[in-house]
This record gives C-alpha cells, structure tokens and sequence, in this order.
C-alpha cells in the first residue's frame, strides 16, 4: 500500500488557494479506492481550513513542515520539536534587523495555542494579524508578554523576499533550528518564512506516519525547498511545473501545473482512477 502525501500551496491547491472540483473528485476515487493520503504543508492548521474546503482528508495530517500534526476525526494535535525561548531569541534578533514582524506560536498548558507577537512592522503583518484573528481557538498576545518558560512551537511571517532570505540565512547558522521560505505564487512580492527545531522537517513526519500506517511506499508531491526533505524520503517524488529548476533535478519526475490540476491527472493515470 501506498502512503501519498501532498504539499498544498504550489501543488494540491490552484492559484485561488483552493482544491479544484477535479482535485476534489479525484481525492474521494482515491478514498474509495482504500488508497492512503494526506497533506504536509508549512501551513498551520487554521491557515488551511478554507483552502480544504470541499474535501476532508481522513489520516493525520502535517502542518508547519512537520511540527504540527492534526488528527480531523479525533480532532486532537500533536506536536513535535518544541524550542525554548533562549532557543530562538538570535532569530528574533533577525527578524528585529531586518524589518520583519515575527509571530512566534506557543503551546499552552491547556494544549491551546497562543501567538506572540512585537509591534507591526508594516502590511505583511497585518495581513497576518488580520487572518489569525479570524480563530476564535487561538489567542493573540504582544510579545513582551511571551513567558520565559513558553513552549515555542515555531515562528513564521509574510514579508519581501530578501529581508526573508536573510533571516533564513542566519537562522539557519544556528544548530538548533532550520528556516526555509518561500512563495511568491499568488502575490510575486509575497513570500513566507517558517522557523522551526531542526529535529523536525516534512520528511520525518511522513516517515513516522508512514511507519504508523504501516504502508509500504512513500509517494510525494511539492514544488518548494521545504519538500526536499519529503523527496529524500519517497520511493516516488514528483514536482510540480512550477517548481524551480533545482526542485525539478530532485524529483523522480516533473508533472502538470499545480493551476492545471497536475496533481489529479497524474494520480488518475498512475492509479486507473
């Protein structure tokens, strides 16, 4: 049995950030069929709700490069790498040089999750501001109210993509953690960052999952830097036409275009859908 495993954005989704009704018809013939499948996103869970809208994946399902996990009919998470605050005070000295408002996600005692955050810097967090306060699950504090004692989950932003590549590059010179961005897909000057325990990537995640399936081949599909670590892994790893070309040489083969239901019309040939 397989294990399929989907990045979204760039990939599964189309250019509206949504499943296309093909992407959607061809998920339930995959159910149907008994055939194993699930997401692994840099998305958080809330970020991704709207954008599954239509369909409802039925396994485990990975957020934040593998750090998140969501479990839809238990409706439980889990979570992996967990940093400390001295673990990533050099990368919110970073974000402060370069201009970049950093949200740092923490799990609370209660299991529910906060978001810390300092001042705004400019529209990017807004926008970010503006779709974390749409989950009412989710608390919203300024950050010099972060404990000492928090459990960080990860830090991610929206910004310009060279203040970005920046702070990756500097975070990435710190043992403990591992930084990728990327984007560009539906705004060109648009790009994310997540920052996350290096013990923790896409590829280790589905690995385990994998392991708890039991299913014996790994089939991928991604189109950005931060799902290398899922094409090292797979048996089969397919990138997307609009992946960059460093992307394409790491895969098993290139596909469609993620806004031209790639995804689905590969998997409907491989799997006689």
């Amino acid at each position: 049995m397989d294990l399929v495993v989907f990045d979204l954005d760039g990939t599964l989704l189309n250019k509206q950030q949504r499943l296309s009704q093909k992407t959607i018809s061809t998920l339930e013939k995959m159910k149907q069929a008994g055939i194993y499948y699930t997401i692994a996103t840099g998305r958080t869970h809330l970020s991704a709700m709207d954008c599954l809208t239509g369909h409802d994946f039925p396994l485990w399902q990975i957020y934040k490069n593998g750090v998140e996990w969501w479990h839809p009919t238990d409706q439980v998470y889990r979570h992996q790498g967990i940093l400390d605050v001295q673990m990533i005070k050099a990368a919110l000295e970073h974000f402060e040089d370069q201009g970049v408002t950093p949200f740092i996600f923490c799990i609370e005692a209660d299991g529910q999750q906060s978001v810390y955050h300092p001042e705004l810097h400019d529209h990017y967090g807004e926008a970010v501001v503006a779709e974390l306060a749409k989950h009412d699950n989710l608390t919203l504090l300024p950050l010099e109210q972060l404990p000492a004692d928090a459990n960080v989950i990860n830090i991610s932003a929206l910004g310009h993509p060279d203040p970005l590549a920046n702070i990756v590059t500097g975070c990435n010179e710190q043992e403990h953690l591992v930084a990728y961005s990327g984007g560009g897909i539906y705004h060109p000057q648009t790009h994310w960052i997540d920052i996350h325990h290096h013990s923790t990537c896409k590829g280790s995640a589905i690995k385990r999952l994998q392991q708890e399936l039991n299913a014996d081949r790994l089939v991928v599909f991604g189109d950005g830097d931060n799902d290398l670590t899922m094409f090292k892994l797979a048996d089969e790893a397919y990138a997307m036409d609009n992946a960059p070309y460093y992307i394409k040489d790491q895969a098993s083969a290139a596909i469609g275009h993620h806004d031209q239901d790639g995804v689905a019309e590969f998997l409907r040939k491989k799997y006689n859908l």
